[in-house]
């Protein structure tokens, strides 16, 4: 058996728990972590709140082998992920050497004003370690398990493609999606004895309505693809048996 690698998300914002901003980071995360082999187990929603930021880092990072944080990194009063992350590891945080360089000189080049609210975005915890960001300069950074990347989702991909290669994953799990126009009921036994005679294979079960008809889909996970492929032959055959017609719609990384 593959060891199995583990990740937790939290995203940081009051825009995104009000509604006003819709979140495009876990999407993405969730696939490029699993293609590097390491499974996303848990993401929570945090607000603008160092307590529960610290609540939340805490917990996961001694749950998770990589912890990963979206928000709240900009030069704003409400911008605290990164005295947030400080207080969650009990050090202090200052000024990085490095990043005061990276957004001076950037600064320079567009011809943008110094100022104390922007030279906030320089500031790390003691022990970070800086996350390139190709974009705009202002990096995020790495203390440990933890990963403090932008909120801004093109600036998060191209933070996490600069930590891409720090990521110690194991093997990527596969997908199998297969429909039927059958209901959840009909299958249920089945699918429960064929989940009992395959452990390694994770089967999930989703409803859906299309062309004024009633389905299911059945996603089936796995890192052994010989596991996954015996499993969805069984699940076909499962299918056919009950009178419907399974149709394949996806053997992905998922």
């Amino acid at each position: 058996m593959s060891q199995i690698v583990t990740a937790a998300v939290i995203i940081i914002g009051n825009e995104i728990l009000s509604g006003r901003v819709q979140d495009e980071n876990l999407p993405f995360l969730a696939r490029a972590l699993n293609e590097a082999g390491v499974r996303l187990r848990e993401a929570r929603v945090v607000p603008d709140q160092e307590a529960e930021i610290v609540r939340a880092v805490n917990e996961l990072r001694r749950r998770h082998d990589y912890v990963f944080t979206t928000g709240g990194i900009g030069p704003t009063h409400d911008d605290i992920t990164a005295d947030s992350v400080a207080a969650a590891f009990g050090v202090p945080i200052d000024y990085h050497p490095e990043a005061v360089a990276l957004l001076k000189g950037r600064f320079r080049q567009t011809g943008v004003a110094v100022n104390d609210a922007r030279m906030r975005m320089a500031r790390v915890p003691e022990g970070g370690t800086l996350i390139e960001n190709p974009i705009s300069s202002a990096p995020g950074f790495r203390l440990e398990n933890v990963f403090v990347l932008a909120g801004v989702p093109v600036v998060m991909r191209a933070m996490f493609e600069s930590l891409r290669h720090q990521l110690d994953g194991g093997e990527p799990v596969r997908s199998l999606a297969i429909s039927v126009h059958l209901s959840e009921g009909a299958m249920a036994a089945g699918l429960g004895a064929l989940q009992l005679r395959y452990p390694e294979v994770d089967m999930g079960s989703y409803p859906f309505y299309r062309g004024g008809r009633y389905g299911t889909s059945i996603v089936c996970r796995a890192t052994d693809d010989e596991q996954l492929r015996q499993a969805a032959v069984e699940l076909r055959q499962l299918m056919t048996s009950l009178g419907g017609t399974p149709v394949d719609e996806t053997t992905d990384p998922a």
